[in-house]
C-alpha cells in the first residue's frame, strides 16, 4: 500500500512540473505574438539620429547604419541630434 501511495506522490509531482511547463511555454508564444516586430524603414520614425556628413548629402548615424537625411528645419550640421520623422523608400 504504501508503495502505491508513493507512486501517485511522484506521479503528481511529474505532471504538475510538466503542466507548469506547458503554461510557461504557451504563455510565451502568446507574449511573443502581442509584441510585433518592426524592422527596417518602420523602426526608423521618432528615433533618434546623429548627423554625419553634410556635403553633397545630408547623412545621419542610427545604429551603425548610415542613411541620407533631408531636413525640413534649415541646415544640419555634423554632430546635430535629430529625430526621423518620415522615412522614403
Amino acid at each position: 500500500m504504501e508503495e502505491n501511495r508513493l507512486n501517485w506522490v511522484l506521479f503528481s509531482i511529474i505532471l504538475a512540473l510538466v503542466m507548469a511547463l506547458i503554461i510557461f511555454i504557451i504563455l510565451r508564444v502568446l507574449d511573443t505574438y502581442q509584441h510585433q516586430v518592426t524592422t527596417g524603414e518602420e523602426d526608423l520614425k521618432g528615433k533618434t539620429a546623429v548627423v554625419r556628413k553634410h556635403k553633397p548629402a545630408r547623412n545621419i548615424f542610427y545604429q551603425g547604419d548610415l542613411w541620407t537625411a533631408i531636413s525640413n528645419s534649415g541646415p544640419l550640421e555634423p554632430g546635430e541630434e535629430v529625430i526621423i520623422s518620415k522615412v522614403e523608400v
